[in-house]
C-alpha cells in the first residue's frame, strides 16, 4: 500500500461532502437510531482519515457500519461492516480479482479503488453471492441489467466486473462526474434518482431524505471502503 499521505484528494473531497450531507437539517428531524449511528460512524471515519493524512496517527477505534441489512432496491446486494482502517489488508480472495478490476478500470475510466469499494459493499468479494432481490455476482447485477451489458454468466467474475464497471461508468458520465449521485443511482436505480430531479451532489444533499434509508447510507459506506483501497 501507499502511505496515508498519498490518499487521493478526490476521496477526501467526497468524504467531506458526505460529512456535510450527514449534518444538514434533513437529518435533524430523523429519530431513527440507525441513521444517527451511521452519521456518527462516518464522522469518526473522516476524523481518523484526516488524522492519518496529517501524521497524527490512529486512535485505534473500530469503525463499524451499523446500517440495517435491508433487501436491495435495485442493484445493491449486501450491507457490510467497515473493517478498521489500521488492521485492514487485501485478502487472497480480493487479490484474485485484481486483473479483472484493472482491465475494467482502464477500459471504462473508473478508478480501481471505486470499483473495489462497490464490490466490497455489494458482495464482499463473493463472486457467487445472490441477494434476496436476485442480484448476482461480485457487483450484484440484476439479470436484466447484466444481459443488457452482454453478461451470459453473472457468476463469471470477469463478465460481472466488466459489466458492473461499465454500468457504473455510464452513471458517472450521466451525472457529469458526480460520483455520489452515480453511487446513489447504482443502489436505488437511475429512474428513482431522475424522478427526484437529482443531477449533482448538491441535489443529492438536498433530497437525500427522499431516498430509501439504505441508499442514504450506501454512498458514504462505499466511499468509506474506497478510502481503504486508496491507501
Amino acid at each position: 500500500m501507499n502511505s496515508a499521505n498519498s490518499i487521493d484528494p478526490r476521496v477526501l473531497k467526497e468524504l467531506l461532502q458526505l460529512q456535510m450531507m450527514s449534518k444538514i437539517s434533513l437529518f435533524s428531524g430523523n429519530s431513527d437510531t440507525a441513521s444517527t449511528d451511521d452519521s456518527s460512524d462516518f464522522s469518526s471515519l473522516l476524523n481518523t482519515l484526516m488524522g492519518q493524512a496529517s501524521g497524527t496517527g490512529l486512535d485505534g477505534q473500530s469503525l463499524l457500519d451499523k446500517s440495517t441489512n435491508s433487501a436491495p432496491s435495485s442493484l445493491v446486494g449486501l450491507n457490510k461492516a467497515y473493517t478498521p482502517l489500521q488492521t485492514w489488508s487485501q485478502s487472497s480472495s480480493t487479490v484474485q480479482f485484481d486483473p479483472y478490476i484493472q482491465e475494467a478500470s482502464a477500459k471504462y475510466g473508473v478508478d480501481q479503488s471505486l470499483v473495489k469499494a462497490v464490490i466490497q459493499q455489494e458482495s464482499d468479494f463473493n463472486h457467487q453471492a445472490v441477494s434476496p432481490a436476485g442480484a448476482k455476482g461480485l457487483m450484484q447485477l440484476m439479470d436484466g441489467t447484466g444481459r443488457g451489458l452482454g453478461v451470459t454468466n453473472p457468476f463469471d467474475p470477469q463478465q460481472n466486473v466488466d459489466a458492473g464497471t461499465h454500468f457504473l461508468s455510464n452513471l458517472i458520465q450521466k451525472y457529469n462526474g458526480n460520483e455520489g449521485v452515480a453511487l446513489a443511482a447504482y443502489n436505488a436505480g437511475p429512474g428513482r434518482i431522475d424522478r427526484l430531479g437529482i443531477k449533482n451532489d448538491q441535489d443529492l444533499s438536498n433530497k437525500l431524505h427522499l431516498l430509501p434509508k439504505e441508499t442514504q447510507a450506501y454512498v458514504s459506506q462505499v466511499l468509506g471502503h474506497r478510502v481503504k483501497f486508496s491507501m
